[in-house]
């Protein structure tokens, strides 16, 4: 069926379609337990974007839990309080998490895992918080979230729990923000990934999706995430069963990619608002009609791919749509990966440069043989795809800055360590 511009806005369908896909995701549900003051509120915004516990609606389920929750991002959290108060207080703490644990239980609230914060460098343990984490583990798989983990005796604590026996399912040491040392010396936040890692191994497949668009600690994993679901999407869309079309007829591949921008939009789940989705699709496009969108995406296809023939009297295959619907898809990803990465850095984004990059990296990846564009890897610290975006980004913001954000971190505690050497 043939779609003309007045039934067919191309950003009002993929911000509907985007919100669609997320209504659809079952939330994931995790208690955050711990004394206060051992970093909780710090993890929450670290590994959730949107600085959460920050932002996000905090509603007493009981006087010592408290529900976390955000419009628009399929996550709740429960947060324990008075776990530092007396015997008494700790009683009631426990029964409320059980409390909870039975009435959530067989609902889609189902709580899926259990963040249990201990500050590393206290190096102790009471024996009533043994009891508890015990008592949780027989009911919710446990991680034991060793905040704010510096240096040797952080190490140290973590070989003393794991000697513990205890039955959880991981210790991790986790330093959620970078540490200043000195003015020169900075020890960078790590262990966010790996804990990112554990919590996708212990909760229900059905809720990865959910974890996914929440949390923010693992950019790279969202991007892969994105281009696996991408890269299945346009081989059963575009496969052996795909009629070839004319180019007058471009506009009916629209509401397909569409749906491709929109899923990979819900797996970052960024705050992407309309004068974002225009920018990027002016760079593909320069309109948000579906007719005109068409054509021009595949006319590129035209320029690069050999023997795709001329535009004029030209036909679309199911290779050609393939390539051209790939190469959108890949470049949409690097563009989102280096919107939620300067999100998390609470930096500005500059619509106009990002109209710019998503141009650069359709031009690029339109050049790229099918193989390639299955293959070309999605990691910040190889120095390629995501990495190259996100230099390009950097160079047009005038940053002359020419390592890699990722080995920034990395050459900092090398020179930490040498200087303890010397």
């Amino acid at each position: 069926m043939k779609l003309t511009d007045n039934n067919f806005n191309v950003v009002q369908e993929i911000l509907e379609k985007t919100e669609a896909e997320i209504s659809k995701m079952n939330p994931v549900n995790i208690l955050i337990a711990g004394k206060t003051g051992v970093g909780k509120s710090t993890l929450i915004n670290s590994v959730f974007r949107e600085n959460l516990a920050d932002t996000g609606i905090g509603k007493p389920v009981t006087r010592y839990l408290r529900k976390i929750s955000k419009e628009g991002m399929p996550i709740v959290l429960y947060d324990t309080r008075g776990l530092e108060l007396d015997p008494k207080i700790q009683k009631q703490v426990k029964q409320d998490i059980f409390k909870l644990v039975d009435d959530k239980a067989d609902t889609k609230e189902a709580l899926h895992a259990v963040y249990y914060c201990i500050q590393a460098n206290s190096s102790r343990i009471e024996d009533t918080e043994i009891e508890l984490i015990k008592d949780i583990s027989s009911v919710l798989p446990v991680i034991l979230v060793l905040t704010q983990s510096i240096g040797k005796p952080a190490e140290e604590f973590n070989s003393y729990l794991e000697n513990l026996n205890l039955p959880v399912a991981a210790v991790q040491n986790v330093m959620a923000e970078p540490y200043e040392i000195t003015d020169d010396y900075v020890i960078p936040a790590f262990g966010l990934k790996e804990l990112i890692d554990k919590t996708l191994q212990l909760i229900p497949k059905d809720a990865h999706d959910a974890f996914m668009n929440a949390q923010q600690a693992d950019i790279e994993r969202k991007a892969k995430s994105a281009r696996r679901w991408a890269s299945r999407y346009v081989a059963t869309t575009f496969g052996v069963g795909f009629a070839p079309i004319p180019f007058s007829d471009a506009s009916v591949l629209v509401p397909m990619q569409v749906t491709l921008l929109a899923h990979i939009t819900a797996i970052f789940g960024i705050s992407l608002d309309k004068a974002t989705i225009v920018s990027l699709i002016a760079a593909v496009g320069g309109t948000g009609s579906a007719t005109m969108l068409g054509k021009s995406i595949v006319a590129n296809a035209f320029k690069f791919i050999p023997g795709a023939g001329t535009i004029i009297g030209g036909i679309i295959s199911g290779t050609t749509a393939s390539i051209v619907t790939s190469a959108l898809g890949l470049s949409y990803i690097e563009v989102l990966s280096i919107i939620a990465t300067k999100e998390k850095e609470g930096s500005q984004i500059d619509l106009s440069l990002i109209e710019k990059l998503m141009k650069n990296k359709f031009r690029k990846n339109m050049t790229l043989n099918r193989k390639e564009l299955k293959t070309k890897e999605l990691e910040f610290e190889n120095d390629d795809a995501l990495n190259e975006a996100y230099s390009t980004y950097s160079e047009m913001e005038g940053d002359k800055a020419t390592i890699p954000f990722g080995k920034k971190m990395i050459r900092t505690i090398k020179q930490f360590k040498n200087r303890k050497k010397k």
